[in-house]
């Protein structure tokens, strides 16, 4: 099991995670009162034509961070607001960078806040958001210590009818303390982090973010590949871009504290926003590999809407289902000089799977048999579910697919994808050791990614199973060559 990540004063840069699962509470950062802050800080907030006023207190609520004032800039990105969007005046180092407008620009206007960020740490804050005064600091602390966090904050919403800029600037005490008497709705996601033990659960769906108030490594944050800008309704952007972190290892760490106040009630556009999510539900599912989002083997979707009772009913040789632009499973065949039919005949007990959600890469030698190629390719080419010879790793092809199998030619199963995946349970990786040598093996993508990134095993990461090939029902397979 792996040892707790150890930040020190001291320490030159930002290392990645260390700990097992996403048990941030293993992190030993400093306590809030011994941090001093020594690493700039990038605040990107995208806008579109937020009255003067609020955008005035949003800034002002920032000068009064207790982050020095000379670590930090604002970088404000005006998403096509018509007239162009014009600053309050402000003491602080902020800019204005303009786009056009091509519809709900909000995913495009963080890539662009984060390409003109001048610091490493960025920190993401909405336009109409209110952040007390450590709200910067309990974020950055994280990010002095550990590459790959993706820190979440949280928020109420709160009306500021009788606030303005100078009340924010000028009161005595907390924006709580300022607020206690406002009608205000409480945060929602306290039932999310009291199901997920505060994310540190072994759950595969702890992937969270408010995507109005989030800190990341702007290194990380392009390794995770930003936000994706084919999102141009409101909603879900934030749900794809956490759950494409969580699969690249990132670490979540959830920062309660200090709250962030959402300049208006939840309720305010509430009808249109709820439209816009339904209409992007069909577009999460093809991003989002998680039984949540793509429905269930319980027979219950995402939607909760209970399935026909025929459809998960198992059907003989497979069951039919859907395939999606990011496939749950990605299965390695391994072909070594193993001959065509024998890898064929592997790639499609694969294909058979009553797990449909996958693909399957035969990794073979190009500069080896030209004739053994030609037939794989002659016969997978074709197939959108098969990859022949990749020029690439499964794990640089496909970084946000949750589960990878590698499985070498010389044994087959009915069902093994399937079979893998249960044997695995809550487990980071589990494998079934051959007679040969080789092994039959399912890892989760955020173990093998934070691997990567620190040349540990993956099962450093988590728990390891051993699995008996005989639990598994593999069969040996030998094709003599023609």
């Amino acid at each position: 099991m792996a040892q707790p990540s150890r930040g020190t004063p001291s320490a030159p840069f930002p290392r990645p995670a260390n700990v097992p699962y996403n048990d941030w509470r293993q992190v030993a950062l400093q306590p809030p009162e011994e941090f001093t802050p020594s690493l700039p800080v990038s605040v990107v907030m995208p806008a579109y034509g937020p009255p003067a006023a609020v955008l005035a207190r949003t800034l002002a609520a920032l000068e009064g961070q207790t982050y020095p004032r000379d670590l930090f800039e604002v970088v404000v990105v005006d998403d096509g607001s018509e007239p162009p969007l014009a600053l309050p005046r402000s003491p602080l180092d902020v800019r204005v960078v303009r786009q056009e407008r091509r519809g709900f620009g909000l995913a495009r206007a963080r890539n662009t806040g984060a390409r003109e960020a001048a610091y490493g740490i960025v920190l993401f804050l909405d336009s109409d958001w209110l952040v007390e005064a450590d709200w910067m600091a309990a974020h950055a602390r994280w990010h002095h210590f550990v590459s790959d966090a993706l820190t979440l904050g949280f928020r109420a919403h709160v009306s500021v009818d009788d606030v303005d800029a100078e009340a924010i600037r000028s009161r005595p005490g907390t924006l709580r303390e300022l607020f206690s008497d406002s009608p205000a709705d409480p945060p929602w996601a306290d039932p999310y982090l009291r199901r997920t033990n505060d994310l540190t659960t072994r759950a595969d769906d702890v992937f969270h973010v408010v995507g109005g108030n989030f800190g990341i490594g702007r290194e990380f944050y392009r390794t995770v590949g930003g936000n994706d800008e084919s999102f141009v309704r409101w909603g879900r952007e934030d749900t794809e871009f956490a759950y494409r972190a969580y699969a690249r290892g990132a670490l979540l760490a959830p920062v309660r504290d200090p709250l962030s106040w959402h300049q208006g009630r939840w309720a305010e556009g509430r009808e249109a926003k709820k439209r816009d999510a339904r209409l992007q539900r069909e577009k999460v599912a093809n991003l989002v590999a998680h039984p949540r989002y793509r429905g269930s083997s319980s027979g219950r979707s995402y939607t909760g809407i209970r399935k026909p009772k025929f459809l998960s009913k198992r059907r003989r040789g497979s069951r039919s289902g859907r395939s999606y632009a990011v496939p749950q499973y990605v299965v390695t065949v391994e072909a070594g000089p193993c001959p065509a039919e024998q890898v064929a005949e592997v790639t499609r007990n694969v294909l058979a799977d009553r797990v449909h959600d996958l693909v399957a890469r035969i990794e073979i030698d190009e500069g080896g048999d030209g004739e053994r190629l030609e037939r794989l390719r002659n016969e997978f080419g074709p197939d959108p579910r098969v990859r022949v010879a990749p020029d690439r790793s499964a794990l640089d092809e496909f970084p946000a697919s949750p589960f990878h199998v590698t499985l070498p030619a010389s044994v087959t199963a009915r069902d093994l994808v399937h079979r893998l995946h249960a044997r695995l349970g809550d487990a980071a990786v589990a494998s079934a050791p051959l007679l040969d040598g080789a092994c039959v093996s399912i890892a989760r993508s955020w173990a093998l990614h934070r691997a990567q990134r620190t040349g540990a095993s993956p099962a450093a990461f988590g728990e390891a199973r051993k699995v008996p090939p005989r639990k598994l029902k593999l069969k040996p397979l030998k094709f003599s060559r023609e």
